[in-house]
């Protein structure tokens, strides 16, 4: 398995470069995240997955490992192949795919061309524990890609995020719950469990 390679950038398109790695040419499919990160330079350090069907051998490449990261995770999705977790990485960063993801906002995630409603539900379902969990162990990994939107990584903890949930499932709008949930979570100086949250939320709305 080829992990990454480096080398001199020979040719690139938003769609795909060509890397000379030691008198070996590669061509990597990458994004336009990726082409943005490394147009303008002339060596580059792409980490890799290697897509192999009954057809081709397709090597794609990605300027960082949390869009790495998070391709893997989009592939997994049944329905979603190589081609369109790219696309869905060229339409929208990987940072706001996260964010659409973990707080399950379907008609941000159709906004990607090739992504209809079924599809956008299914990944919502199939990775909005998985990314939450990835972000809050790991936030490098998808380059802490909730920390500057509406919901904060701290709102994607267990608890809080529970309690969010729980919170809009009685009737509350999503944006009061969160804030009212934040409230709670401020006053408490950060410990509650999901049940403790609730209460308190409940009492500043």
């Amino acid at each position: 398995m080829i992990a990454f390679l480096q080398g001199e950038i020979q040719t690139i398109t938003p769609a795909w470069v060509w890397l000379n790695v030691h008198g070996v040419g590669y061509e990597l499919h990458i994004s336009s995240n990726t082409y943005e990160a490394i147009a303008n330079a002339q060596s580059a350090l792409l980490y890799t997955h290697l897509q192999i069907t009954e057809n081709a051998h397709t090597l794609y490449g990605f300027a960082e490992v949390g869009e790495k990261t998070l391709f893997l995770h989009l592939i997994s999705v049944s329905g979603v192949g190589a081609a369109t977790a790219r696309l869905m990485l060229s339409g929208m960063r990987p940072e706001e795919i996260v964010r659409s993801i973990v707080q399950g906002n379907v008609k941000q995630l159709e906004s990607i061309k090739g992504i209809g409603k079924k599809t956008a539900e299914r990944l919502i379902v199939e990775l909005r524990e998985k990314l939450g969990k990835a972000s809050l162990q790991n936030p490098t990994l998808t380059g802490n890609v909730l920390s500057g939107g509406k919901m904060a990584t701290s709102m994607v903890n267990a608890p809080e995020f529970d309690a969010v949930e729980a919170l809009i499932a009685l009737g509350i709008h999503k944006n009061i719950a969160e804030n009212a949930v934040k409230a709670a979570v401020t006053n408490n100086d950060g410990k509650a469990d999901t049940e403790t949250l609730i209460k308190l939320a409940l009492k500043n709305l």
